[in-house]
């Protein structure tokens, strides 16, 4: 496990963070050296992407004056906060905060690299920036909780009209997980999103 402070912010990076990079980044079928070295830059992309995802979340909280903290896991991560008189706004604010800081890093990053001439595996690692920033800020805009487009819908609606939110994150990611399997054969991000939808529809039982 790695930990430091980033803008005097805690984060903390879980083993499982960095295999599931891995895997993404294409490492079992990596069978030469060029082929391992782009898993590699692949790996330290995501890693930057996704840090800047969850500074998003965490900075905003922070500026409404949570104390907060940043855990890097599996699928992704989480900005942890205490302390935060939320409301319905602040709670849309500091989570649409994450994808698009995302967003506008793979933004900046195009602009400044469009005329610049660069090496095969630097012109790699900067697709790849941008890429992840693009691909990762739309996955979690998705209206499934608990993505950040679910709890940005949750944020919306309030809870008065939870079991809306609930049908449309049921429905959106049971939709999405056979989208992306029948366009990309991966079974990894439908497995995700089948959970997700089994998690929602597990919660709409429990509404009265």
């Amino acid at each position: 496990m790695i930990r430091f402070s980033i803008f005097g912010i805690p984060v903390e990076i879980q083993p499982f963070f960095w295999l599931v990079l891995v895997m993404i980044g294409g490492a079992p079928y990596a069978d030469s050296a060029q082929e391992i070295l782009n898993v590699c830059l692949f790996v330290i992309a995501g890693f930057i992407s996704i840090l800047v995802h969850e500074l998003g979340h965490a900075l905003t909280a922070r500026s409404y004056g949570a104390s907060v903290r940043i855990s890097l896991q599996a699928f992704g991560g989480y900005a942890a906060y205490a302390g935060l008189e939320s409301n319905r706004l602040r709670s849309f604010l500091i989570t649409a905060a994450g994808p698009a800081i995302q967003i506008a890093l793979g933004v900046l990053v195009s602009f400044v690299t469009r005329n610049m001439v660069l090496n095969d595996n630097m012109d790699y690692f900067v697709n790849m920036l941008i890429w992840i920033s693009y691909a990762w800020a739309i996955l979690n805009l998705l209206p499934v909780l608990p993505l950040d487009g679910g709890q940005m819908l949750n944020s919306a609606l309030g809870p008065k009209r939870i079991k809306v939110t609930l049908w449309v994150s049921i429905l959106v990611a049971s939709f999405s997980a056979i989208a992306m399997f029948s366009l990309t054969h991966s079974i990894m991000f439908p497995i995700f999103l089948g959970m997700f939808a089994w998690q929602s529809f597990q919660a709409l039982k429990q509404v009265r």
